[in-house]
């Protein structure tokens, strides 16, 4: 069962994501925040699995509030927001986000993106955060971390992490670099553990923000 704590301010985007997400046998909402601030005391208590976080949103909004969530481990954050292409949104997965949705998303994705999130996977591409940071970091791509950190992975594993910041595949991947895919995996998990990174999403926003990747670089 995927227990899901829902943060929106408008009532009637709760009560329409209730309605959807309650109808499923594997899915519960245990609760609703009105802002971001009862987004994270709320998260705390109840031990969700799931976040749906607004993140725009009074009091405290959903990039702060996300920051708290996934400091404390509460619980892992999937934001909403109206447009792909949202600053907020990139705050968000810096901040530790798992993933966003946009808000149109149907109904039958939603679910998926929960049910994945519930289970430790992130719901964003690659290839999308490259277009968020792309959009975002303009075509200079100056350095928004310092490079430094990089210094803690081989040079296999910097090659790894810059094909997968460029939005390849595991599979892609191995046939790129002459590897197998239990290869490739191993070296993402020993990327994401040395450099403290949640998951793949966060590892193509660092690769980005050291400049060992540029925006409109292929």
């Amino acid at each position: 069962m995927a227990r899901v704590l829902l943060a929106d301010d408008q009532e009637l985007m709760r009560m329409g994501l209730r309605m959807v997400l309650d109808a499923q046998e594997d899915v519960e909402v245990v609760g609703e925040a009105a802002d971001g601030a009862d987004a994270v005391e709320l998260s705390r208590n109840l031990r969700p699995d799931v976040v749906l976080m607004d993140v725009r949103m009074p009091v405290l909004d959903g990039v702060e509030a996300t920051r708290r969530i996934a400091g404390d481990g509460s619980a892992r954050v999937l934001v909403m927001t109206t447009f792909d292409l949202d600053e907020y949104a990139l705050a968000a997965l810096r901040g530790g986000a798992a993933g966003f949705l946009l808000k149109d998303t149907p109904p039958d994705s939603l679910i998926s993106a929960v049910r994945s999130v519930a289970a430790g996977d992130s719901v964003v591409s690659p290839s999308v955060t490259r277009r968020l940071l792309n959009h975002f970091l303009g075509e200079s791509g100056g350095r928004l971390r310092d490079a430094s950190i990089l210094e803690l992975l081989t040079e296999r594993e910097r090659e790894v992490l810059a094909h997968t910041a460029r939005g390849l595949s595991n599979t892609e991947l191995a046939e790129r670099l002459f590897l197998s895919e239990a290869t490739v995996k191993t070296h993402i998990g020993r990327i994401l553990s040395k450099l403290d990174l949640r998951d793949r999403v966060q590892a193509v926003v660092l690769a980005y923000e050291t400049g060992l990747v540029r925006p409109g670089e292929e």
